[in-house]
């Protein structure tokens, strides 16, 4: 019995995220302590409690992880511009080296764990499921990149925040999440702060105008859904089953399903694009900065929720900012510190009443046939 006991902790994906998601928040912290209204005295010290209980571990590395993926987005923004000023401008083909990389790295240690015979049942009964969310995924990706092409900037700005809302309803609908009115004024905040971004953009003359904006807002209105639809997925289904198998079937079929659509677009511009080092270590940082947000959103997933995943990437445009400054010479214009500040408010507000352990349950494992199956193979 012990045996299959261990055997059967081998397959539980308590490796995958940092043991703080579990282990570094104690009970006690778990229910915010309540404000006391009754007098100034008691409304200041109840306050300050409850502020204190806000840092704990997980907190923490959720705040810092929600940056971590803003950035990323930030290095994949600089680096497609390059290239693309590079003559290299092949968007789907873009995203191909990195499903690639994440089918490479995560299914050979989903087969390690799980066994050929195992990761092939995971295939034939999960398989469905999986596929569901890397064509959302693709699709997601390849829409925003087309709209980008066809209407402007502010009206990019605006509707790719259509994510969210579409996020707290397919969470909502997977998990039964309950938002506490903090949570909605949280993410209002945020919003806030994209808006003085949007007027910061404006006020520098940033926008451009509008090949078809109609044709643009809509390809910006599916693909924002599909980026909803496919963070509380991912969310669901990484709450439930090891990071390794989630992200690696997202690989896979991402690989497949990217490889074929790049093949049929882009087959011609591929031969008439400039590969030489510079565009080459462009796309490799592009690869990288892609593979690591794959990696850290599924743990952010997991230490707080898709939703916060989302509002952090509000801050993207400060650290383009930064990019900026550095490598295209941009004024900085006073709007975008208050901005990034307000963003940062939101995200605290976020969780000042609900905790992050509120948002659900984390019980990743391997599928039970699998288990079933090394446990037949034991005796």
């Amino acid at each position: 019995m012990s045996e299959s006991l261990d055997h059967k902790r081998d397959f539980e994906d308590t490796g995958s995220a940092p043991s703080a998601v579990d282990a570094s928040d104690p009970p006690r912290n778990s229910v915010r302590p309540p404000i006391d209204y009754s007098s100034p005295a008691a409304f200041t010290s109840s306050s300050w409690a409850r502020w204190k209980s806000l840092w704990t571990r997980r907190f923490t590395l959720s705040l810092l992880a929600g940056q971590v993926v803003s950035l990323c987005i930030t290095v994949t923004n600089v680096t497609t511009t390059e290239l693309v000023s590079r003559n290299w401008s092949l968007p789907t083909t873009q995203t191909w080296f990195l499903y690639c990389s994440l089918f490479l790295v995560y299914t050979p240690y989903t087969i390690y764990k799980y066994g050929l015979k195992g990761w092939g049942q995971m295939i034939y009964r999960d398989g469905w499921k999986y596929f569901i969310l890397a064509a959302s995924d693709v699709e997601g990706n390849f829409l925003v990149v087309k709209a980008y092409n066809y209407t402007d900037l502010l009206s990019c700005m605006l509707l790719d925040a259509w994510a969210i809302p579409v996020c707290l309803f397919f969470c909502w609908v997977y998990m039964r999440s309950k938002y506490h009115w903090t949570q909605v004024l949280g993410i209002l905040v945020c919003i806030g702060g994209l808006g003085l971004l949007v007027s910061s953009d404006m006020l520098t003359d940033k926008n451009y105008p509008a090949l078809s904006k109609g044709k643009g807002d809509a390809f910006m209105i599916v693909g924002a859904t599909l980026y909803g639809f496919t963070n509380a997925t991912e969310e669901f289904f990484v709450r439930r089953s090891p990071l390794y198998e989630v992200v690696g079937q997202l690989g896979m079929w991402g690989t497949l399903i990217n490889g074929i659509q790049a093949a049929s677009l882009e087959h011609v511009d591929m031969t008439m694009a400039s590969w030489n080092g510079a565009t080459i270590g462009f796309l490799a940082a592009y690869t990288a900065a892609m593979f690591i947000l794959y990696t850290v959103a599924p743990l952010l997933y997991r230490m707080a929720s898709s939703p916060f995943y989302n509002i952090s990437l509000l801050t993207s445009d400060f650290y383009g900012l930064i990019f900026g400054l550095f490598l295209f010479h941009y004024s900085p214009y006073w709007l975008y510190f208050p901005a990034f500040c307000v963003v940062v408010v939101g995200l605290i507000i976020y969780f000042w009443h609900a905790t992050p352990e509120e948002q659900g349950k984390i019980e990743p494992q391997a599928p039970a046939y699998i288990r079933r199956m090394h446990m037949d193979d034991q005796v």
